[in-house]
């Protein structure tokens, strides 16, 4: 263990009034206790969070020797609570398992019971009881869960006491709305008798391009209800990738807004849909009191509503579709991954055993139903009878977090690049998340020096990190409340779920590409507009011991103890912000620039941060002054205008293999060499 003396602790910024008492203090307890032991006690006993900054480098110091095999080191472990009131440890004794451990090992060797206990714990309904949970008689990639069975997802969400709150939000003037799961029920029935009343059947596709705000929470489960399929577009995208999805998913009829409110802007959100010439669509004012001009055939949101009886909600088999999402893959079309009754199944066990959500749980995650997990928010949140806290305006300010206090978030979920922006503007200092339980974050790579800023911010809770996919419904790496949490870092496989890690060789490794290990719950068993079987298990490794493997392409590093560590894409896929794209879309939209003859886009993620966006470009001449200006111009109006691009290297070539292909890989490690 290192020592600490005067001169460090000075070097470090700390105030000299205060460097005596903490050279006592650490003094004595070197000369007692162990590395962990020490860190604990500073936490309790001298920690304030004004000192964030000389705690991570004493966090960094204390454990500087430490052996890899032991693992990260702990800067938060859990106590008393979370050893004997966390669901995963009520779980643990109702089970009689006697560590995490035997746990998740339970949960892939004997899959039927796991997922039997899991539905009951959920109390998921059912019209008509499964025949068993799994038939995997097909084999690994085929399997049919809850085979016989009857239900819908929907009524799953609305076991909690009707009275109790659903949904909290605040308004544009401050003020705090609350929906209870009487009135969230209520729209919903109005949004299926008002599909219904257009002609709508069970089975057809509607698309909602919208933010995430109470009514889209209600056409979502409305839909549902009338046994719709809903498609995902996020409200961000250009009309060209709104007008592609709507035709993937078919889709019968559109949801939207008028316009977009932010930060005093008023941003066209219907215009834009119109644009993708859409079937008859639905307008959402998002200001009351405001009248829309409608194309003909459109209508606004007041008109369609229909009765607010209950609506006889229709029963599905297992693997019907609730939602089509949208995952970009190498070349052309997004693929198109259905979710089924049983992927929301996976989601609401990870919220519950992973998030800890538990009924009266308050969880705010900012999101939005074009990516996974805005359904993944209301399915975790709802069938655990837990409350959405929605904040219509951007969270990167403390205003955002100031709604979280106000709310009493319990489990707070973001991306990186959010934490990044909190510590650029204040917004963590003085921050007060009195019944926070824990942070959760996904969709980028962590950076381990804001994470744990964030963590020190409130008196270090843990930050679950939580990695998965659309074509997961889920996580497949993720942490616990009964494990230690080190910053950046998982500390398990989910539960229900295994997976190996494997060089280019196809032996496994301690840095590689993920391969994951079916059958599990809320895996997809088919895409809409791709062969299933090839993307993700033509050509896979074998692996003895296993009968066969699923690509999922990101790459990650296991670290002692059982933990890991993202490393990013391994494939030609990306995240920015959250998003995931891919280098051909990006790459595509470039070919129409005249002076670009072709170019390679490349994601870089500095310090293990959040993804950054590299293009290389080989040009036909001197290119002029503004071309980075016109590419971004061009991501805006034909992707998303939330994609930056970092840098711009004009190069005589791009490196090929022998076939031609273009050897992105190589790009990452030129480009990270000269930084």
């Amino acid at each position: 263990m290192a020592q600490l003396d005067k001169g460090w602790f000075q070097s470090n910024g700390l105030e000299s009034e205060t460097c005596d008492k903490w050279l006592q203090q650490f003094s004595k307890w070197t000369e007692m206790s162990s590395a962990v032991d020490v860190w604990h006690r500073f936490q309790s006993e001298l920690f304030e969070p004004k000192h964030s900054r000389i705690a991570y480098a004493i966090y960094q110091r204390l454990f500087s020797h430490r052996d890899p095999e032991q693992g990260p080191a702990p800067c938060w472990q859990p106590g008393p609570k979370e050893l004997e009131s966390s669901n995963i440890a009520k779980a643990m004794r109702a089970l009689e398992l006697s560590s995490y451990t035997e746990f998740h090992r339970w949960s892939i060797e004997d899959r039927q019971r796991f997922w039997q206990w899991t539905m009951d714990k959920l109390q998921i309904r059912f019209h008509k009881q499964p025949q068993s949970v799994l038939d995997d008689s097909a084999g690994p990639t085929h399997p049919r869960w809850l085979p016989g069975a009857e239900l819908n997802i929907v009524e799953s969400c609305f076991l909690a006491d009707p009275t109790s709150k659903a949904i909290v939000f605040q308004n544009r003037d401050g003020s705090l709305t609350s929906w209870t799961y009487a009135d969230l029920d209520t729209c919903s029935n109005q949004v299926a008798w008002g599909l219904k009343d257009l002609g709508l059947r069970t089975g057809d596709a509607v698309a909602i391009d919208m933010p995430m705000t109470a009514e889209s929470v209600a056409i979502y489960l409305g839909i549902l209800k009338l046994g719709g399929v809903v498609i995902s577009v996020a409200d961000s995208f250009s009309p060209p990738e709104i007008a592609t999805r709507l035709r993937i998913g078919q889709a019968a009829a559109v949801f939207t807004q008028d316009v977009i409110l932010r930060n005093d802007k008023k941003l066209p959100m219907y215009q834009k849909v119109l644009e993708a010439k859409p079937p008859t669509t639905i307008v959402l004012p998002a200001e009351d009191q405001v009248q829309v001009d409608l194309r003909t055939g459109d209508m606004n949101w007041t008109d369609f509503l229909g009765r607010c009886e209950p609506f006889p909600v229709q029963s599905r088999t297992p693997h019907d579709h609730i939602n089509i999402l949208f995952s970009s893959g190498t070349t052309g079309d997004p693929k198109a991954i259905p979710w089924n009754h049983t992927t929301a199944i996976k989601a609401a066990s990870d919220g519950y055993f992973h998030q800890d959500i538990c009924q009266g749980d308050v969880v705010v995650w900012p999101t939005n139903l074009g990516w996974m997990m805005g359904p993944w928010l209301i399915f975790a949140s709802l069938i655990n009878r837990a409350t959405i806290g929605l904040y219509y305006e951007a969270p990167t300010s403390a205003a955002f977090l100031r709604f979280c206090q106000r709310i009493e978030v319990t489990m707070l979920g973001l991306v990186p690049s959010l934490v990044k922006a909190w510590l650029k503007n204040g917004a963590l200092n003085d921050l007060k998340l009195d019944r926070l339980k824990c942070f959760s974050s996904t969709g980028e790579c962590a950076n381990m020096a804001d994470m744990f800023a964030l963590m020190a911010a409130v008196r270090f809770r843990p930050v679950i990190e939580y990695c998965g996919g659309t074509e997961i419904g889920g996580g497949y790496l993720t942490g616990s409340l009964v494990q230690p949490a080190s910053p950046a870092t998982f500390s398990t496989p989910a539960l229900g779920l295994d997976l190996v890690v494997l060089d280019e060789m196809g032996d496994e490794c301690t840095r590689g590409e993920v391969f994951l290990v079916p059958p599990s719950m809320g895996l997809s068993v088919e895409l809409l507009n791709r062969d299933h079987e090839k993307t993700y298990y033509d050509q896979t490794p074998r692996l003895e011991g296993y009968p066969i493997l699923r690509r999922h392409g990101d790459e990650v590093e296991k670290l002692g103890a059982g933990y890991y560590r993202a490393m990013g894409r391994s494939d030609d896929t990306m995240n920015l912000g959250g998003i995931k794209t891919s280098s051909a879309e990006l790459e595509r939209i470039m070919l129409v620039l005249d002076e670009v003859i072709e170019t390679a886009a490349i994601a870089v993620s500095p310090q293990g941060g959040p993804s950054q966006l590299v293009y290389y470009v080989v040009a036909s001449r001197k290119p002029a002054s503004d071309l980075l200006q016109r590419m971004q111009a061009q991501i805006k109006n034909e992707l998303n205008p939330l994609f930056k691009i970092h840098d711009l290297v004009l190069v005589p070539d791009l490196p090929r293999t022998a076939s031609g292909k273009v050897m992105r890989r190589v790009l990452r490690d030129r480009y990270e060499q000269s930084q």
